[in-house]
């Protein structure tokens, strides 16, 4: 279950409580009942390196399928060689 902070508008308490994502978002302070707001934090992952550009997977073409392999030739009967007359 997720975390979320919370902040009185009021007394400026802020603090953080496990909810549910069903839950109702608190709207009163447990301090002085005045008004709460949620407070929103940076996000908790966090993409380093390389390989995450969409470019990076792809070969010099610019293609990501690689070509079909040419299909290869049935074996069909060689012509008949002319005969000198």
């Amino acid at each position: 279950m997720p975390t979320y902070a919370y902040a009185c508008k009021d007394c400026s308490h802020a603090f953080e409580i496990v909810q549910s994502f069903t839950d109702s978002s608190l709207t009163s302070c447990p301090e002085c009942q005045g008004t709460l707001r949620k407070k929103f934090n940076s996000v908790g992952v966090v993409f380093k390196g390389s390989g995450f550009y969409r470019t990076d997977s792809r070969d010099a073409k610019g293609s990501t399928v690689s070509p079909a392999p040419a299909p290869t030739p049935a074996a069909t009967p060689a012509p008949a060689a002319a005969s000198a007359s």
